[in-house]
């Protein structure tokens, strides 16, 4: 491994059919209030709404409650977020619900007592939490898997009258204190909220796995996080309810981005803005606007990093690579990753999102231009992968 890096991890997991019972050893550690933050109401069908309630009571606590925050985050609904957290006092913030609640639950926590605009502050000049400014913390009950944000820093808030889809990946400090992972929480997501979440790990593990030349001990780790993946993926779409698949799958998702694979690496976020920018101008599903647009982006760069690729190829896919080039060893990786992709129903372009042809300039203006993977793109690369994706 080649460079310098320090890791810490500071949250605190709870895994398994009984982690729920985590969350009676952590709430004793807080104040009396708590700010319940949940999504559209789904919680309370399911019984976890109740289940949350009841060990608040049992524990004293006065609860809150910050309803509604949407699949994509608003800034709008994070400045509601913060005036709801003012006046319950918070000393906890409780995210129950998937990423989208668990990145609004950080980005309210470092804005309550943020001194300036939080949006121009965190995702428009991305600066720090400056050193005098409180932050609640967060704890997180997860019932969707996909962000990884029950183990890190990143927070995502979309600005639609800027059309702007922004992540901040925030420090250790802002990282939830702890976090509840019961796979049985998952099962009632819809299939295709489903399918997205698990495309959305499988993204987050290419863009720091396509990433420099050296022999890397994460990219080892990468690729059997992968392959576990691809393996219980298979099994959960054909029965969501299989136990011993979703809970491979929560615990990958979960170190698909709680930067262990990331060390030592320069990273390549590019699928990930093109993707969000999509997200600013439609509202479409996250894991889908990276789905759709990830095999012409691959495309793109396999001939920039032809080594990782057979790499890939090889090692995630199988592919033999026995009396053949390795641009068809690539090639072959890639239509492998291709057909996994369309047997679990992932959305494979972006018009079926609701992009048409005459919004693609005003999505590659919204597209921020990230360094560090293999090929540093410009706006009519963006453009043509766009294209190509239609």
């Amino acid at each position: 491994m080649l460079g310098n890096f320090a890791f810490c991890n500071p949250t605190k997991l709870y895994f398994g059919k009984d982690a729920l019972d985590g969350l009676k050893e952590e709430l004793p550690k807080y104040g009396k209030n708590v700010l319940l933050v949940y999504g559209g109401g789904s919680i309370k069908k399911n019984g976890i709404y109740d289940k949350v309630t009841k060990i608040l009571s049992e524990c004293g606590k006065t609860v809150y409650e910050d309803a509604g925050v949407m699949p994509n985050p608003t800034v709008e609904k994070l400045y509601e977020g913060v005036e709801r957290a003012k006046k319950a006092n918070a000393d906890l913030i409780l995210a129950v619900g998937g990423g989208s609640v668990c990145d609004y639950a950080k980005a309210v926590s470092v804005s309550v007592n943020c001194k300036e605009d939080p949006w121009d502050k965190y995702y428009i000049r991305f600066e720090d939490v400056a050193p005098d400014c409180k932050i609640i913390p967060v704890g997180c009950v997860l019932t969707m898997v996909g962000t990884g944000s029950e183990m890190n820093g990143g927070s995502v808030i979309t600005n639609h009258s800027q059309k702007l889809k922004i992540g901040h990946v925030f420090g250790y400090n802002v990282f939830p204190k702890f976090s509840v992972l019961n796979p049985e929480f998952t099962y009632t997501l819809p299939a295709y909220q489903m399918k997205a979440g698990f495309y959305d790990i499988m993204s987050h593990i290419f863009e720091q796995y396509f990433s420099g030349e050296d022999d890397n001990t994460s990219d080892y780790i990468a690729e059997g996080l992968m392959r576990s993946l691809i393996h219980s993926s298979e099994i959960a779409v054909k029965n969501p309810r299989d136990y011993e698949a979703r809970s491979n799958i929560m615990w990958t998702a979960t170190w698909a981005l709680n930067t262990l694979i990331a060390m030592g690496k320069t990273t390549d976020w590019e699928v990930h803005m093109i993707g969000q920018a999509i997200g600013a101008h439609t509202d479409a599903t996250h894991g889908m606007t990276l789905s759709a647009v990830s095999m012409a982006y691959y495309r793109m760069i396999m001939p920039c990093a032809l080594k990782k690729f057979v790499r890939f190829a090889v090692n995630v896919w199988g592919v033999n690579p026995v009396g053949k080039t390795d641009l068809t060893i690539a090639e072959e990786g890639l239509a492998a990753l291709e057909a996994w992709m369309r047997r679990i129903g992932l959305v494979m372009n972006i018009s079926e999102l609701g992009v048409t042809e005459d919004m693609i300039d005003g999505i590659v203006k919204s597209t921020l231009i990230m360094e560090g993977g293999y090929k540093v793109l410009t706006p009519d690369d963006v453009r043509e992968i766009l294209k190509a994706s239609l």
